[in-house]
C-alpha cells in the first residue's frame, strides 16, 4: 500500500532514533523551565515578605527615637526655668544636652524667630523665624519632626523637632527644639542585617535623606531618585522594583516612621533582584546543564547506533552531491537500490545524474552555436554597415560637391539637398541599428559631464529642424530662463530628443503642432513632447518602447523607419539613470513623451559660442591631402570636393601606393580609408607616421565601420580623428580648419 509522501513517516532508523530523543527531553525541559520560574517567583514572594517585616521593624526604631524626642521636649516645656534668664535656660539646655548622646543642641526660640537659648554657646545670633518646623509648631501647636536641615550653628547634618511653649492660658509664647543628629538617627537600625547591594533609606517629606544605609555621611540632605520619592508617597501595601541611580534593579518596601502626628517621614529597603533570583537561577542553570548533558548523551547514543547503517551512507550521498554540483556529472553513488530510503535515494540521485549530464552536453552545444550565431550576427552588422556607409559615402560628398559648384543653380541646389537629406536619414538608420545592438549587449560607455539640457534640446532641435520645415510643422520649446542642469553624455541626450522630435514630426501631420516643454519637478528635470498628431491605443502606449514597434503608416507618412528609435532613447536614459514614458488620450488626439533626468545641484557651464567661420570649408587655408580607399567612386567624389575646396589632392587605391605617395608628396592631411585590399588602416597609419616630415601629420579615419573596438584600435595605430561614412562636410572643414596652418 502506497502512502502519501507528504506525509512523515517512521520507516527510518534515524527518524525514529530522534523522536526517541526529542520525545525523552521535552518534558524533561519544559519542565525544567516551569520549576526555575516556579522557585524565582517564590523567592520574591518570601524576599517581599521580609522585607516589609524589615522595613516596619526599621521604621518602628525611627519612630521609638523620634517619640523619645519628643517626650524630653514635653518635659521641657513643663520647666518654669525654661523661660527664665537666658544664663539659667543655657545651664539647664546644657544640662540636658549632655544627658542625651544622640542629640546636638536644643534650645528656645522666641515667637520673632531668635534663639533666646541654647546648650551649645552661639557666637552671634541666631533667627530661626523661617523654618518651617518652627512654623509648623507655633500654627498647630503640636509636636513637629521638621525635613532634613543642616544647622547653622553646630554645622551639623540634624533634623528638628519641636514643641510649643504655652502659658497658663494655653497661648504658645515659645518652641523648644531639640537638633537630633542624624548619624545617631542611623545607629537604630544598624542591628538590621541587609543582604550585599541592598540600601536602608529614610527620607523627609520633601524627599531628603535623613538616614542612609550604606555610607550615610555622603547621602544626608541629598533627595531621593523622582521613581523612588513617588513610590515613599503613595500606598505601601506591596512591594516594587525600582532602578536605583547606579543601574541596579532592586525591590523596594516602604514604611511609614510612625503615625502622622509624629512624622512624614518613610522608611524603605530595597534588596537587589538580581540577588533574590540568584539561588533559584543557579538551581535552574544546574537543572539545564543536567538537561544538557542528557541530551548530549541520548544524541551521542543515536549517532554511534545509526552511524553506520545511515551516517556513513548519508555521507557518501552528500559526496557524490557536491561532486555533481561541481560540475562533475559522471560521479555516481555506487550505493544498491533497495526498498529503504536511502537505497531509493542515491538510485534517484544517480539517475539525476545521469539526466544532468545529457542535459548538459545538450546545453553545451546550444551554447557553443548561440554564440557562433551571436558573433556572426556581430560580424554581418559591421560588414552591414560598412557595405551601407560605402555607398553612401560618394552619394554624399557628390551632392555636396554639385551644391558647391553650381550654387548659382536653385534647381542642382534643390536636388543636392534632396540627396543630402535622404542620405542623412539612410545613415541615421543605420546608427540606429548598431546603437541598439551595443546597448542591449551593454557595449555602450558614456563620457559624462554636467550639461545643461536646454543646450541639448537646442541641438536635436537644429539637426530635426529640416524635416520639421519640410512638412510645415509650428514648434514650440518652452524652456524655463534659468540653466537645466544634469550629468550626463551631451552626445547620447541629444539623440534621445531628437528622436523623441522625430518620433513627433513623423507622425503628425503637415502643418501640425508640435511643443518641447523643459521643467524642473521636485529632484528632476522634465522633458515633455507633445504633438496633436495621429495618437496611439492603450495598448500601443504599453509597448511604445519596445523594439521595431511602430504605428500603423499613414499614406501623409513621409518619414519612414525602423521602430528602433523610442526603445533606443529608453535605454540611453535608462543609462543617465532617468525614466521615460508615454500617453495618448486615443486615436487622432496626439501623444505626449516624457523624459525625466535627475537633476544636478552644479550650475552647467556656459555653452561654448560657436565660431562664425566654424564647419565652413571655405574658411580653411590649402592644405596637401592624401585621399586613401579602394572604392573609386567614394576616392573620386571626396577628391573632386576638396579640390573645389582648393586643397591640393592625391589620390591612391591602396595602402602600398599610398606609402611610396606620401614619402615624396608630404601630406599635411591623409584621409585613410579602414579596410583596404593589401593591408589594412591601422598598419598603414603606423607606417605613414614612420616616414620623414609625417609625424606632424593629421591622420583621419574615413571608414564604413563605426564600432567603438574600432575606433579604440584606431587611435592606438595614431590616427587623430575618427570619421564614419558618409562624412559629414561641416565636421570635415572643422578638422581640416584645425590641421590648417596659422
Amino acid at each position: 500500500m502506497n502512502k502519501s509522501p507528504g506525509r512523515f513517516r517512521l520507516n527510518s532508523l534515524r527518524s525514529r532514533l530522534m523522536l526517541l530523543v526529542l520525545l525523552a527531553i521535552t518534558p524533561i525541559a519544559i519542565v525544567t523551565v516551569l520549576g526555575g520560574l516556579r522557585e524565582r517567583e517564590a523567592a520574591i514572594r518570601a524576599t517581599e515578605d521580609n522585607l516589609k517585616r524589615l522595613t516596619a521593624l526599621a521604621a518602628a526604631n525611627e519612630a521609638q527615637s523620634i517619640d523619645r524626642a519628643r517626650q524630653i521636649l514635653v518635659d521641657l516645656a513643663s520647666v518654669p526655668d525654661l523661660m527664665g534668664d537666658t544664663a539659667g535656660c543655657n545651664a539647664l539646655l546644657a544640662n540636658v544636652l549632655d544627658r542625651n548622646e544622640l542629640y546636638v543642641n536644643f534650645g528656645l526660640i522666641q515667637l520673632n524667630g531668635d534663639v533666646s537659648c541654647s546648650a551649645v554657646p552661639m557666637v552671634h545670633p541666631v533667627n530661626l523665624g523661617d523654618r518651617s518646623h518652627f512654623k509648623r509648631a507655633v500654627a498647630e501647636r503640636r509636636f513637629i519632626a521638621g525635613d532634613y536641615i543642616f544647622g547653622r550653628v553646630i554645622r551639623r547634618h540634624t533634623i528638628n523637632l519641636t514643641y510649643p511653649v504655652t502659658d497658663r492660658d494655653g497661648k504658645v509664647v515659645a518652641v523648644v527644639f531639640a537638633a537630633m543628629d542624624l548619624a545617631g538617627l542611623d545607629t537604630f537600625v544598624n542591628d538590621i542585617s541587609l543582604p550585599a547591594g541592598s540600601i536602608l533609606e529614610t527620607a523627609d517629606a520633601s524627599g531628603k535623606l535623613i538616614s542612609r544605609r550604606p555610607d550615610p555621611e555622603r547621602w544626608f540632605g541629598k533627595r531621593v531618585p523622582a521613581p523612588l520619592f513617588a513610590a515613599m508617597r503613595g500606598p505601601h501595601d506591596s512591594a516594587r522594583v525600582i532602578q536605583g541611580e547606579d543601574g541596579v534593579e532592586r525591590l523596594h518596601a516602604f514604611a511609614r516612621v510612625g503615625p502622622p502626628t509624629l512624622s512624614d517621614y518613610t522608611v524603605t529597603i530595597g534588596v537587589p533582584t538580581e540577588t533574590i533570583t540568584r539561588v533559584a537561577r543557579e538551581a535552574q542553570l544546574m537543572s539545564l546543564l543536567g538537561l544538557g548533558l542528557t541530551t548530549i548523551l541520548a544524541l551521542l547514543a543515536a549517532w554511534l547506533a545509526g552511524d553506520k547503517l545511515i551516517v556513513r551512507r548519508v555521507r557518501k550521498l552528500m559526496t557524490v552531491a557536491r561532486r555533481i554540483a561541481a560540475g562533475e556529472l559522471d560521479a555516481r553513488t555506487g550505493i544498491g537500490s533497495n526498498s529503504e530510503e536511502i537505497g531509493r535515494l542515491a538510485a534517484a540521485l544517480d539517475e539525476m545524474a545521469e539526466h544532468l549530464q545529457q542535459k548538459e552536453a545538450q546545453r553545451s552545444l546550444a551554447e557553443r552555436e548561440l554564440r557562433a550565431a551571436d558573433q556572426r550576427k556581430d560580424e554581418f552588422l559591421a560588414m552591414l554597415a560598412h557595405e551601407l556607409r560605402n555607398p553612401l559615402a560618394p552619394i554624399s560628398t557628390g551632392a555636396h560637391l554639385l551644391k558647391l559648384l553650381h550654387s548659382d543653380n536653385a534647381q542642382i541646389t534643390q536636388t543636392c539637398a534632396i540627396i543630402a537629406r535622404q542620405v542623412e536619414h539612410m545613415t541615421s538608420l543605420v546608427d540606429d541599428l548598431l546603437d541598439v545592438s551595443r546597448v542591449t549587449r551593454g557595449l555602450v560607455t558614456l563620457s559624462t559631464q554636467i550639461l545643461d539640457l536646454r543646450k541639448v534640446v537646442d541641438d536635436a532641435a537644429e539637426q530635426i529642424r529640416p524635416l520639421m520645415l519640410a512638412r510645415r510643422h509650428k514648434v514650440v520649446l518652452d524652456m524655463p530662463p534659468e540653466p537645466a542642469s544634469v550629468k550626463g553624455d551631451h552626445k547620447r541626450l541629444v539623440q534621445v530628443v531628437a528622436n523623441l522630435l522625430g518620433n513627433a514630426t513623423k507622425y503628425t501631420p503637415e502643418g501640425g503642432h508640435i511643443t518641447l516643454h523643459l521643467a524642473q519637478q521636485a529632484d528632476a528635470w522634465v522633458i515633455d513632447v507633445t504633438d496633436d498628431g495621429i495618437g496611439m491605443d492603450a495598448r500601443l502606449v504599453e509597448r511604445v518602447f519596445d523594439l521595431f514597434t511602430q504605428a500603423e503608416r499613414t499614406p501623409d507618412r513621409s518619414q519612414g523607419g525602423l521602430g528602433l528609435g523610442l526603445a533606443l532613447a529608453r535605454s540611453l536614459v535608462e543609462l543617465h539613470g532617468g525614466s521615460v514614458g508615454a500617453m495618448s488620450a486615443g486615436p487622432g488626439l496626439g501623444s505626449t513623451f516624457t523624459v525625466r533626468l535627475p537633476c544636478f545641484a552644479q550650475e552647467a557651464p556656459a555653452a561654448p559660442v560657436a565660431s562664425p567661420l566654424a564647419g565652413s570649408a571655405s574658411a580653411v587655408g590649402p592644405l596637401r591631402i592624401l585621399v586613401v580607399d579602394d572604392n573609386l567612386d567614394a576616392a573620386h567624389t571626396l577628391s573632386l570636393f576638396l579640390r573645389a575646396s582648393g586643397h591640393t589632392v592625391e589620390m591612391v587605391y591602396c595602402a602600398l601606393d599610398a606609402i611610396d605617395v606620401a614619402a615624396v608628396f608630404k601630406p599635411q592631411v591623409c584621409l585613410l580609408d579602414i579596410g583596404l585590399p593589401d593591408i589594412d588602416g591601422n598598419e598603414l597609419a603606423r607606417r605613414l607616421r614612420a616616414l620623414p616630415d609625417m609625424e606632424n601629420a593629421t591622420l583621419i579615419a574615413a571608414t564604413g565601420y563605426g564600432r567603438q573596438q574600432d575606433r579604440e584600435q584606431a587611435r592606438q595605430a595614431g590616427f587623430d580623428h575618427y570619421l564614419v561614412k558618409p562624412l559629414n562636410t561641416l565636421q570635415l572643414g572643422d578638422l581640416l580648419a584645425q590641421a590648417s596652418p596659422q
